[in-house]
């Protein structure tokens, strides 16, 4: 068996795919998912609740018992109601000052990313609701409580939501794979290590990646 850990927006715009190729190629290992936020993640890793995990980078504290392989990058896009206004062509961090904002629970790395990107820019946001996860998060802005920050590919199949880009540069996540240095991946995992990769490589080459979505070639 496999025991893997990924976060909500991976597990909503990507993994279903990447899963379903492995079970394919060996349909006799059974995968054992956790969704999750990505600190979270990181601690499970630690514990040795998972054999490998996608995760966020950079680690926060900078962890030397995990080994991480970069392999993808994500754009993060202001998701409001597609009802509340014209679209914009993008928005500045600036521009959420005093906006009612729907936030992540604890242990979110999506949490941190929007805490610090306001706070860099000089201001507190302004919390509506606080505590979701994705899918939920996901449904309260539906409903008009707030805005969020989310990578663009959960808005896949959501009509009722637009994302709307961040000013160049933007907000950017990397994407790593992980597992702990001490413990050698079993066959399995390495097996679904290569599977991913491939299964990557592949839709970045046909173009059918996730919107907001970036295949880290190897120098």
């Amino acid at each position: 068996r496999v025991r893997l850990g990924a976060t909500p927006s991976l597990c909503a715009g990507l993994m279903a795919d990447a899963l379903a190729r492995f079970h394919r190629s060996y349909p006799g290992i059974e995968l054992l998912v956790e969704e999750g936020g990505s600190r979270d993640l990181v601690r499970a890793l630690a514990r040795g609740q998972l054999d490998m995990a996608l995760i966020i980078m950079p680690l926060q504290n900078d962890d030397p018992s995990l080994v991480t392989e970069e392999v993808l990058r994500e754009n993060l896009v202001v998701v409001s109601p597609s009802i509340s206004n014209a679209r914009r062509p993008y928005m500045r961090i600036e521009d959420l000052r005093g906006q009612p904002m729907v936030m992540f629970r604890r242990g979110y790395d999506l949490r941190e990313a929007t805490l610090g990107a306001c706070r860099q820019a000089g201001f507190e946001p302004r919390l509506s609701v606080e505590g979701g996860e994705m899918d939920a998060v996901l449904r309260f802005v539906e409903a008009g409580l707030g805005i969020a920050l989310v990578p663009s590919m959960v808005l896949d199949g959501r009509p009722g939501l637009t994302g709307t880009p961040l000013a160049p540069p933007g907000l950017r996540r990397t994407i790593a794979i992980a597992h702990r240095k001490d413990v050698e991946p079993t066959r399995a995992a390495q097996a679904f290590r290569d599977t991913l990769l491939f299964f990557l490589a592949e839709a970045s080459h046909e173009g059918s990646l996730p919107e907001g979505l970036e295949l880290i070639v190897p120098d």
